[in-house]
């Protein structure tokens, strides 16, 4: 005889009472899917004239969570800027055909809307001179061909992850005029906006929220630079270079103490 609960048979009764669950359940989860935003993938540009290696990274960038695009040259990669396409990182081949990655580097440093793309150089060249002209350009990292590609997607995420991580988002950090706007991720000096690269950023970011204090070049190198990136003290001097001459009567403040490294100088 079948056994009942209440006036349904047990069967029926855990069968209607699943489907109430699961209706209950789809409800909640639109409810609060409503509220949770959705994230957005990070886009990056390859820009290499190697259809193969192209293909290559795209796979392995799209297997780590990122949005990538390839262009098969220097112009063709200006054209997708120019037509409003926004990046959250260049992988840039340095020796191509026409227009060089240094020479592509350059440009998008000039123009607001790209100064601040984080760029890493994909290259051939591993002379220091080379390496050296490419953190000049405002470069986050210089990855040297052959490479690994599992190394390559280590730089990749160290670049992506890392910005102002240690500071509070929304807040500045300031000095007179001169003003980080961690939020916006911007740099303003008496109200004008200077364009600085992600490095150049954090470095002043660096200097001025130990402003007083000599930074010695390697703790600048741990706090501007992914830690896997090989680079040197002259690496520094470059980017300090580049940073005081884009903050104007600031520069002076910017300081270096022969044998030991740079401060952020308050003056009376």
């Amino acid at each position: 005889m079948e056994k009942h609960i209440g006036m349904l048979p047990a069967p029926v009764f855990i069968f209607e009472l699943s489907a109430l669950i699961l209706h209950n359940l789809s409800l909640v989860s639109a409810f609060f899917s409503t509220f949770v935003p959705i994230m957005e993938k990070k886009r990056i540009l390859v820009v290499d004239d190697e259809q193969d290696l192209c293909d290559i990274l795209l796979y392995n960038l799209a297997g780590e969570g990122y949005e990538a695009e390839s262009a098969g040259s220097a112009e063709e990669a200006l054209a997708k800027l120019g037509g409003g396409q926004v990046y959250d990182l260049l992988l840039l081949d340095v020796m191509m055909p026409g227009m060089s990655g240094f020479e592509l580097a350059g440009r998008l440093r000039q123009d607001e809307a790209t100064a601040r793309t984080p760029v890493i150089f994909l290259t051939a060249r591993d002379t220091e001179a080379d390496m050296l002209r490419g953190f000049s350009l405002g470069a986050d990292d210089y990855v040297r061909k052959p490479f690994s590609v599992r190394e390559l997607m280590a730089r990749v995420k160290a670049v992506m992850g890392r910005s102002l991580s240690q500071h509070k988002e929304g807040s500045t950090e300031s000095y007179e005029g001169l003003v980080v706007d961690l939020g916006r991720k911007t740099v303003t000096v008496d109200g004008e906006d200077v364009a600085l690269t992600k490095t150049e950023l954090e470095l002043l970011l660096l200097l001025l929220s130990r402003r007083g204090q000599v930074l010695t070049r390697q703790q600048l190198l741990e706090g501007a630079w992914p830690k896997d990136v090989v680079v040197t003290g002259r690496t520094v001097d470059v980017n300090v270079a580049r940073l005081r001459k884009k903050i104007g009567r600031y520069s002076q403040n910017v300081v270096a103490r022969q044998g030991y490294g740079y401060l952020f100088e308050v003056t009376a």
